[in-house]
């Protein structure tokens, strides 16, 4: 798909449109404000598979997490070659193999413009309407030094703008309860996340965290930086640990530390034998989330987002004991 088909001019070799894609495609907000549950809704973010078997793997995930009716799923993106290929591929079977809603995950690094346009265009030849911009992090260091692809935009709200001039987009960016590690204080991160939401982005979904004070404090700057925008949705993104291994993996995610007492509570179940007990550091985990999930609730949050890593059970189980009932999709 090139940046001409979706504006409408002719490509050589490939039929032209003559007017912008028109979606009858639901957004993430119309979703939310659809919602009919006595909680609130809850969705989920895959990762985009390496090979078959993990694709295979994928796939059944997807399905549990079909039959639990989730607001909307989303994919994460993975940049260069055949990794990139296969994301857009799975994607897009989202949205024409299953009833879920898709919302494809599109960053700016080591892209250019054109690229950028190329790849929106394919989305939507697969029926995804729904995107979530990230201005993204270097590849093999998260933490490194951000270069701009030399044709390529400097932020995600240079992205923002890209894909809402495409065509009949619905866009969401991303938002930091912490702030971003690269913004210099907390009031430069709320108004970068302003100007994103100006730009035409609908919600936001926040960056990883486990604690909710935090998630509120960013709900009130941003609503007394700029009050239009900071009525958009926030959506908390919450992964259950399982193990100490994914405690490394959520502190990547976080871009920062856990909290010394959700440290301290997991390391306590690991117990001190030259083994860690594993079904007690999974089962405190479980814990954590549900106690985090639980108050988010109570605090009005939109929608819980929840990381899955590709499997479903962890969530479920999340899910059930916040009183979802997700019980019998999750056995199945």
């Amino acid at each position: 798909m090139t940046f001409d088909n979706v504006r409408g001019r002719s490509t050589p070799g490939r039929p032209s449109r003559t007017h912008p894609i028109v979606s009858g495609t639901q957004s993430v907000v119309q979703r939310l404000r659809a919602y009919q549950g006595k909680l609130v809704p809850f969705s989920v973010e895959f990762n985009p598979p390496r090979d078959t078997a993990a694709e295979a793997r994928l796939w059944r995930t997807v399905r549990q997490f079909e039959c639990m009716h989730p607001a909307f799923v989303s994919m994460t993106y993975g940049a260069g070659g055949s990794t990139r290929d296969r994301t857009v591929r799975v994607t897009g079977q989202l949205a024409q193999e299953t009833t879920l809603l898709p919302v494809a995950h599109l960053t700016a690094v080591e892209h250019s413009v054109a690229e950028l346009r190329s790849l929106v265009g394919a989305y939507a030849d697969s029926g995804i309407h729904n995107i979530l911009v990230l201005r993204g992090d270097p590849p093999g260091d998260p933490l490194g030094p951000w270069r701009k692809h030399v044709d390529g935009v400097d932020y995600a709200e240079d992205l923002v703008r890209i894909v809402r001039d495409l065509g009949d987009f619905h866009v969401g960016v991303a938002s930091f309860p912490q702030g971003h590690h690269r913004s210099k204080d907390l009031e430069s991160d709320t108004a970068f996340l302003a100007a994103k939401l100006r730009a035409g982005a609908e919600y936001s979904i926040t960056q990883m965290f486990f604690d909710v004070e935090h998630y509120l404090r960013l709900r009130d700057r941003i609503a007394a930086f700029d009050p239009v925008e900071g009525a958009k949705p926030i959506i908390p993104e919450l992964m259950p640990i399982t193990s100490l291994r994914t405690v490394t993996r959520a502190e990547e995610l976080c871009g920062r530390p856990l909290p010394a007492s959700v440290l301290d509570r997991l390391r306590r179940a690991a117990g001190s034998g030259a083994e860690p007990d594993n079904a007690a550091v999974r089962e405190v985990g479980i814990e954590i989330a549900t106690e985090l999930g639980q108050r988010l609730i109570d605090e009005g949050a939109p929608c819980l987002h929840f990381i899955t890593l590709n499997f479903a059970k962890a969530t479920g189980e999340v899910l059930t004991n916040l009183g979802y009932g997700v019980d019998t999709a999750l056995s199945a």
